[in-house]
């Protein structure tokens, strides 16, 4: 195979970057930090195609540095470089092997992917706020859980919970800021009309309609990863199941709007036919968070206030 750009692959650590340059097959070591970053990218050609492994926020620093510079940066989810490995045969996990992964696999694919964009200002802020929320409350959460056998130290750990629970309402409060800055506080509450979103949950659909220029509302729904996979063969028809790709926090967030909205006059109907069809209670929910975040979209595409029918569609 002839390769005109060079490609190179790229697997990242908190502390180091492992990389693979394809057209000339040499591996490197370096550490995942501004100078050093800055000083291996000048010397480099022109127009690289980079390939990057999604990992926490560790491979944001690198594939700001590197766009700037004028290479095409393609971040490539965890998940599907897994299958990638196993699906070639790839039997050693190393960061070596992975950087050589990544460099293979989009000379392969190349065509298929979207090169990543920067995200904008707002989208980083809001994202940022929504993460430290999520890690919040899902602290406290395990705190309750675990002292609540034991009355004593219960009592001890409350002014922990109420002092969580302000900090929980100052992140709250910043949220809300961040979307006035952007000047996206009316498209929330436009969100926030529909029954059962609050103002976390359009806050976070919000954060995803920044994200992309998104042709349709399939397209939403399958970057929000609440698109259904199908897993057919001949007469064999296996289990569907969410893709799950995008962000956790935002389908945790649209699940707790479903769960609220399946107790409203305008969703509960719905809801019981669903169940009355043999869905599992988690599967109808699944269901009610995908209409709702349908119509969020069609609110924020169409800059639309929310009008309810009496027959909702998805």
């Amino acid at each position: 195979m002839t390769i005109q750009t060079p490609i190179i692959g790229i697997d990242v650590a908190k502390e180091n970057l492992s990389l693979y340059r394809l057209d000339t097959q040499q591996s490197a070591t370096l550490a995942n930090d501004r100078r050093t970053i800055v000083t291996w990218l000048k010397t480099l050609p022109a127009d690289c195609a980079v390939a990057i492994e999604a990992t926490s926020t560790y491979h944001v620093l690198l594939a700001d540095l590197a766009y700037q510079c004028g290479h095409r940066i393609y971040v490539i989810d965890g998940y599907r470089l897994s299958n990638y490995r196993k699906g070639i045969g790839g039997r050693a996990k190393t960061d070596q092997s992975d950087a050589r992964l990544l460099a293979r696999y989009l000379a392969h694919e190349q065509n298929q992917l979207h090169p990543w964009n920067p995200a904008c200002k707002a989208y980083r802020r809001l994202q940022l706020l929504l993460r430290r929320r999520a890690t919040l409350v899902r602290s406290a959460t395990a705190l309750r859980l675990s002292f609540a056998q034991d009355r004593q130290m219960a009592r001890e750990l409350k002014p922990v919970l109420e002092r969580i629970k302000r900090l929980e309402r100052r992140l709250n409060e910043q949220v809300h800021k961040a979307l006035q800055d952007a000047g996206l506080a009316e498209q929330a509450k436009r969100c926030q009309a529909i029954e059962g979103i609050g103002p976390l949950t359009a806050a976070a659909l919000n954060l995803a309609f920044l994200r992309g220029s998104f042709r349709n509302s399939d397209a939403f729904i399958a970057f929000l990863g609440l698109d259904v996979r199908v897993k057919e063969s001949g007469r064999y028809s296996g289990r569907r199941k969410l893709s799950k790709q995008g962000d956790s926090e935002i389908r945790r967030l649209l699940h707790n709007a479903a769960m609220a909205a399946s107790r409203t006059a305008a969703w509960q109907q719905r809801y019981q036919q669903y169940l009355q069809r043999g869905l599992k209670r988690t599967e109808a929910l699944v269901i009610l968070a995908r209409k709702l975040a349908r119509i969020a979209f069609a609110l924020m595409k169409t800059q639309q206030p929310y009008r309810p029918a009496v027959d909702t569609v998805g």
